[in-house]
């Protein structure tokens, strides 16, 4: 069976976050685990995938660090 286009996207994204952050294949997986970054590129597929993958980079940021933890 074929992987779905949402699928192949979130790999997509899996990657070009990697490589543009420096992140090993465990620390992408941790990361993406952790806040559910899987769920949120899935759920958002329609709006993230016209886009560039600058944005989409920033949004994924922009997502994780709305998940932290606030600093005291």
């Amino acid at each position: 069976m074929g992987m779905s286009k949402q699928g192949k996207f979130m790999i997509y994204c899996a990657e070009q976050y990697k490589l543009a952050k420096h992140l090993t294949g465990k620390q992408l997986a941790e990361l993406f685990s952790r806040y559910r970054v899987w769920e949120y590129v899935y759920s958002c597929y329609e709006a993230l995938h016209t886009t560039g993958t600058n944005y989409i980079i920033e949004d994924i940021d922009l997502y994780i660090e709305a998940r932290k933890p606030a600093m005291a």
